[in-house]
């Protein structure tokens, strides 16, 4: 049984080493809180409706299809893009009241999901999307709040992430400049106490 154990580990261990991630600093660290400053990135995403787990399941179809081939190469043909992680999405609005109650789904249902593109690619060499749904988008240098939690990403328990780091936020004075943003790092199979799922709040 440890040895099997050991060999799962490894396995997503592998995995989760393959996988690019966006680049950023660490500003703060006090567990299960950090402050990090990302390096500009590209995303792939798509407006999609429904309740969370209805719209991270079309959105992940839908981009998905974009990075496997329904694309245009800058060259012609098409082109496979890697995976990268996580997974984000988030409601579709602009800002958050730091003394609102926070729901995920405070936008009536609409959600935007999206897949950080390899830093490879800029906006000029990624191939253009088939699908009219899927857009690209230059996402300039952030600094964001995160909170880091492991199990299933469910909704009851995604809001309550969302209100201890809302909490969290005030007592430092962080003012949010955007939505909550839900970032899921693991494929589907893995076990749920060794997933990594983040909830991150942009802020000025």
């Amino acid at each position: 049984m440890q040895f099997l154990l050991g060999l799962l580990l490894s396995l997503f261990a592998g995995v989760a080493m393959a996988i690019e991630e966006p680049e950023y600093a660490i500003i703060e660290k006090a567990k299960p809180f950090e402050l990090r400053a990302y390096k500009p990135r590209i995303v792939a995403e798509v407006q999609v409706t429904g309740s969370m787990d209805e719209a991270s399941g079309r959105g992940f179809k839908l981009l998905a299809n974009y990075i496997f081939g329904n694309n245009t190469a800058r060259a012609g043909g098409s082109e496979k893009i890697e995976m990268t992680a996580p997974v984000a999405m988030q409601p579709r609005s602009e800002k958050i009241s730091m003394t609102a109650p926070v729901s995920m789904e405070q936008s009536g249902g609409q959600w935007r999901v999206s897949f950080v593109m390899p830093s490879q690619y800029t906006m000029e060499t990624l191939p253009r999307p088939n699908n009219q749904a899927v857009t690209l988008r230059q996402i300039p240098q952030r600094t964001y709040a995160v909170i880091r939690f492991s199990g299933l990403a469910g909704e009851d328990k995604v809001a309550e992430k969302t209100a201890e780091l809302v909490r969290w936020m005030d007592n430092k004075g962080l003012k949010a400049s955007g939505q909550p943003e839900l970032a899921r790092y693991n494929p589907p199979w893995t076990l749920p106490f060794l997933r990594r799922n983040e909830v991150m709040i942009a802020y000025d």
